[in-house]
């Protein structure tokens, strides 16, 4: 199936370039617009990705925890929402979703650091 080339121009000239390198196994502060009445605010949502999808209407999800409570958000990449995402510290994983991270408590939900030497 191939896309319209009109769509597939106006696609790529919206694609935030703004974002950094971030994947699965990444712990990242988002930076979330927040609009309360005439104001507007930026509120930190911190956690681990646990999943991205790819494309034009890409997201990813981030899942943390807040008093013992899992919480998860999706985030479009292309979101007028998202200010800013920093990416705080990597993990080795082995997979491209890690759902497996929801039934898993305490030490069982560690992760392996990646090395910042290299």
């Amino acid at each position: 199936m191939s896309i319209n080339p009109i769509m597939q121009k106006l696609a790529e000239k919206l694609q935030r370039t703004d974002l950094p390198e971030f994947g699965p196994g990444d712990t990242v502060r988002v930076q979330v617009k927040i609009k309360e009445g005439e104001k507007e605010r930026l509120q930190a949502f911190e956690g681990l990705v646990i999943a991205c999808r790819k494309g034009p209407q890409g997201s990813f999800t981030v899942r943390k925890m807040s008093f013992g409570q899992g919480v998860e958000r999706i985030f479009p990449y292309n979101s007028k929402v998202v200010d800013r995402v920093e990416k705080i510290r990597s993990f080795r994983v082995r997979r491209a979703k890690l759902f497996y991270i929801r039934a898993l408590r305490g030490k069982a939900a560690r992760l392996r650091e990646v090395d910042r030497k290299a």
